[in-house]
């Protein structure tokens, strides 16, 4: 079994936070220290990102698995972008371990579909998945600009964006491929129904990773939403309004 790098922290209620695509738990570091005043906070690093070791076969399935053997007993779980899927996705197989659910810029679909028009173009992440192996420091830095695309206050934001990148090791690339694929072909539109834990959908207006639209949809389909969206913001509300973001997120642990 993966021994995944798990960061523990603060006091109170569970909170477990999965970080997105080539990311990892430093990116949580804006409102770490804020998180931590509420609640016992336990940031997870995805297989193969951050100080996590790569884990076979790399699928969502297999995520899923071994982050489920590592949550505690009974948490509120959060996932932002692609940990926006392994949280939903947690949330349906482990529903008497996980109290609330926190989906943050993400999708039950990332990839446009006849469908689905409010994903990302497939090639587009095509073209990532091949660009990775040819030049990765340029297509991480495109990702990391596109993160922060649409944001009034993008370009401080991307500065602190690539610094807290950089503090870790570079993602083993076959759990970048691995995680792209996710990406590609995950599709939870069918199942999203059946969560029935409350779920707090935090979500940037400008968002062009996620489409806006997607959290629209997402709020319509679960029972037990609401759904708070940022003005002037890209794909990492936590980062553009953190003291926001926590008191949202506080407001949820108190009043749902």
């Amino acid at each position: 079994m993966t021994a995944l790098h798990v960061e523990t922290l603060g006091q109170g209620q569970d909170l477990v936070l999965l970080h997105g695509w080539a990311m990892h738990s430093g990116i949580w570091g804006s409102v770490r220290d804020m998180l931590a005043q509420r609640f016992r906070l336990h940031l997870i690093d995805l297989p193969g990102h951050g100080l996590s070791p790569s884990s076979e076969p790399g699928t969502l399935d297999h995520w899923v698995e071994i982050i489920a053997d590592i949550l505690p007993e009974r948490c509120m779980l959060g996932g932002w972008s692609l940990g926006g899927q392994i949280a939903m996705e947690l949330a349906l197989r482990e529903p008497h371990r996980i109290e609330k659910l926190l989906l943050i810029a993400t999708t039950p679909c990332f990839a446009k579909r006849a469908d689905w028009e409010c994903g990302m173009e497939h090639k587009l992440l095509q073209l990532f998945l091949e660009n990775l192996q040819v030049n990765y420091t340029t297509t991480i830095n495109r990702f990391l600009t596109l993160q922060m695309s649409g944001d009034r206050d993008a370009g401080r934001l991307l500065s602190q964006l690539r610094k807290t990148f950089f503090q870790r090791a570079e993602p083993d690339p076959a759990a970048l491929q691995k995680g792209l694929a996710v990406l590609q072909y995950s599709d939870l539109r069918n199942r999203i129904t059946a969560i029935e834990q409350p779920v707090l959908i935090v979500h940037g207006e400008n968002d062009v990773i996620t489409h806006p639209a997607a959290a629209d949809w997402m709020h319509r389909q679960l029972p037990q939403s609401r759904y708070v969206k940022f003005a002037h913001c890209g794909h990492a509300p936590f980062l553009s309004f953190p003291e926001q973001f926590v008191a949202h997120l506080d407001d949820f642990r108190t009043n749902s």
